[in-house]
């Protein structure tokens, strides 16, 4: 026999809670904004009345408990109110957004299609999980309380995941831990980020949870003593002082807890920072800063401090906007206790996060771009410049909710905040997508770095460029700003399109020479003969040299047989075995250098080989050509002329010097020649065959071609011209 449902007890409770979420409203609210509010839930109410939650409880009381946690505990106004207690209506029933759009203006509305939009982030494959998360984020260049209110959402849903199946739990539960407490935390929302942090673990540890949360409440008694008597001459001192203050011991969650004490190995009584001291200033907006030093210098007269745990967040904010100053001292007892100083505002913040800063605003205490915004500015032009899969944007996504910030400036002291790890090169397409493209290196604190150099807090950077300066493939290892990733792939993506373009010209004019159409059937012959997948392809390896265009008569008037190629260059662990696939016994083997050798070889000169390279023998008329195994033409010699592969290795007791290709980039200055040439002829001995040096605008380019022992010998001279002042880019080049 189902439960009796006291329908009038059900009312009243709901009116409670309606109630309650006025009063609580009451300071955000303006004239009409009640009325706004009641005409809201009475549409909730009944849009829901026939429905319960798993609980068995009514459907409206979940909007209700919505809506009050966006005002009590995020801080929201009127508008993100209404839209908490409709947020379902969409979804759950004909109403339609055109609806709210009359009935309660287009910002609401617009927040409304935005949470019914990411309603079922989780709820299908990860594919489209993380699709649907994408969309989630789009809105935060719409309207970030879309993302406030969902998470107040999401905190409601997991305060009552006891009446969920066993199996949801742990659902909603990883969900929880793997996104929403992240972007809590990144948001700034530190005391919603700890209890879904804590509700995590009591469904997915709950004996865990269970444990910690009996030891954490069994030492209260002990703690508050503790605390009691630690802050005893801090707060003599603070009323001598003329303070208005609030003092707060503040317990460290279990969730926290448990990360420390496995981070750590520790049993919990073993953990000494179990709670923190607060002390809340009130203080106006330009007194805050000398405010919390002053309070820091009371506290540390008191107790000693550990110098190596102060943290000030209140001079240099963090990306979610968090100010504090943070220090840990030694109680007399002999623990170590962290304390936290700041203002109400700097509290407000770090209860309320990002909604907190709108209350500020007008105040003039906030920076126009703070750190936050500039994260979330960050956010928005990710999801607006990336092109890769959902799942790949999910967890880059991730990877930026985690990561830490680093603090640079501009010769003219603007500050650029980027992620850690970011280099020169990040911070060139930061400031302008064109100062990326054609970035050659930077001055880093007046002293010139390569692009690749990691940025540090502090650092100020100075972009040089070159105009003949152009991205490749290996300049996406340089970066790891999706900004900076997007740009470059595009970049290379219209590159290869307009050398495809190029390389399709070449092919016509080629045809045209000897006599043949260009058509479809005569394209898919030569597409064949160099085992090319796509025309495209074809073009741009024609255009970049990769395929010999003097071959293509070949390919119409020859036959042979294609083997099968790979699409770049063969790994040299690979290329044995695909010679004897080729040949199909053990094939002889050139030892090159030796003079037993019996077979005639020379070098090829479009890779230049050296000893310690990876190579190959290619049988001509004339004899063995040695070529690189990583040369452009290696996969196409293979493909089409396999009976004529020769295994080869380097002899052991060559002495023999080798041309190789060295290419510099860097900026100009007197004297940066011969600083190079000395070093590569005076210092390491090496013999030059040629230098050509190109000068302009303040930069050079140059081409050496030296004669070298082995790999070490060409590494080490490399090494050594990359030190010299000026120097910004030293590699080999195939000739």
């Amino acid at each position: 026999m189902p439960p009796v449902i006291d329908l009038e007890a059900e009312r009243q409770e709901i009116l409670r809670q309606y109630r309650r979420l006025l009063r609580t409203a009451k300071p955000y609210l303006h004239d009409g904004d009640t009325k706004l509010i009641k005409k809201a839930f009475n549409q909730s109410l009944e849009a829901h009345k026939d429905m319960r939650r798993k609980s068995g409880e009514p459907y409206i009381l979940h909007p209700l408990a919505v809506a009050q946690i966006a005002v009590e505990e995020i801080g929201l106004g009127t508008t993100s109110i209404v839209a908490a207690l409709l947020h379902d209506v969409v979804e759950d029933t004909p109403t339609e957004i055109s609806d709210i759009e009359r009935d309660f203006g287009p910002k609401t509305a617009r927040i409304i299609d935005g949470l019914t939009k990411i309603s079922g982030v989780f709820e299908y494959g990860s594919s489209e999980q993380a699709e649907n998360f994408r969309k989630m984020l789009l809105t935060l260049s719409e309207d970030v309380r879309v993302i406030l209110i969902k998470l107040a959402d999401r905190l409601h849903n997991m305060r009552t995941l006891d009446s969920m199946p066993r199996h949801k739990q742990l659902k909603i539960a990883s969900e929880t831990i793997y996104l929403y407490a992240p972007l809590a935390h990144r948001l700034g929302l530190y005391a919603i980020k700890t209890e879904l942090e804590d509700l995590h673990l009591k469904y997915t540890d709950t004996e865990i949870y269970a444990e910690l949360k009996g030891k954490v409440k069994q030492s209260q008694s002990a703690r508050n003593r503790f605390i009691k008597e630690f802050v005893h001459p801090i707060d003599e001192e603070l009323k001598a002082q003329g303070f208005h203050y609030e003092i707060k011991g503040r317990p460290k969650s279990i969730y926290s807890i448990l990360k420390k004490m496995r981070k750590q190995n520790v049993t919990f009584e073993e953990v000494y920072d179990l709670f923190a001291i607060r002390v809340i200033l009130d203080v106006p907006p330009e007194q805050e800063k000398a405010a919390c030093w002053q309070v820091y210098s009371i506290v540390t007269d008191f107790y000693q401090p550990n110098p190596d745990r102060l943290r000030d967040w209140v001079s240099t904010p963090k990306a979610n906007g968090y100010e504090s100053l943070h220090t840990t001292v030694m109680s007399h007892p002999g623990q170590w206790v962290e304390v936290q100083i700041r203002s109400r505002r700097m509290d407000d913040i770090a209860e309320k996060g990002y909604a907190a800063h709108w209350k500020y605003k007008d105040t003039g205490s906030l920076q126009p771009e703070s750190t936050l915004e500039a994260w979330v500015n960050r956010v928005r032009e990710m999801l607006e410049t990336n092109n890769s899969s959902a799942l790949e944007f999910m967890d880059e996504f991730r990877q930026n909710l985690f990561v830490k910030e680093v603090y640079t400036f501009t010769p003219k002291g603007k500050l650029i905040i980027l992620p850690d790890k970011a280099t020169a090169l990040d911070f060139a397409f930061d400031i302008h997508t064109h100062i990326g493209l054609h970035c050659l290196g930077a001055k880093v604190n007046q002293k010139l770095e390569p692009f690749s150099y990691q940025l540090r807090n502090g650092d100020q950077v100075e972009i040089l460029t070159s105009h003949k300066q152009r991205p490749t493939s290996e300049w996406l290892t340089y970066v790891i700003t999706s900004k900076a990733k997007t740009r470059i792939k595009d970049f290379l993506r219209d590159d290869k399109r307009a050398k495809a373009d190029d390389g399709k010209f070449i092919l016509e004019k080629r045809l045209e020479l000897i006599g043949v159409d260009n058509t479809p059937e005569n394209l898919q012959r030569v597409l064949a003969y160099f085992n090319v997948p796509t025309p495209s392809e074809f073009y741009y390896r024609l255009a970049v040299g990769q395929l010999d265009g003097r071959e293509i008569r070949d390919s119409l008037f020859k036959t042979t047989t294609a083997v099968s190629r790979a699409n770049s260059v063969l790994e040299p662990k690979k290329f044995d075995h695909e010679v004897q696939k080729i040949r199909g016994v053990r094939p002889d083997m050139l030892v090159v250098g030796e003079r037993t050798d019996k077979f005639n070889h020379s070098l090829a000169r479009c890779c230049n080989p050296i000893p310690g390279d990876d190579v190959f023998g290619f049988e001509t008329e004339t004899g063995l050509i040695i070529h690189r195994t990583s040369c452009h033409r290696a996969v196409d010699l293979m493909s089409n002329y396999g009976n004529r592969i020769v295994r080869a290795k380097w002899t052991d007791q060559l002495e023999l010097a080798f041309l190789a290709g060295i290419r510099l980039k860097g900026s100009d200055r007197v004297g940066i020649v011969n600083d190079v040439t000395r070093i590569i002829s005076t210092s390491l001995k090496v013999n030059m065959r040629s230098i050509t040096v190109d000068s302009n605008d303040g930069f050079f380019e140059g081409q050496i071609m030296v004669f070298v022992n082995d790999t070490d010998h060409l590494n080490k001279l490399i090494q050594r011209l990359s030190k010299v002042n000026g120097v910004l880019q030293v590699e080999r080049f195939e000739s």
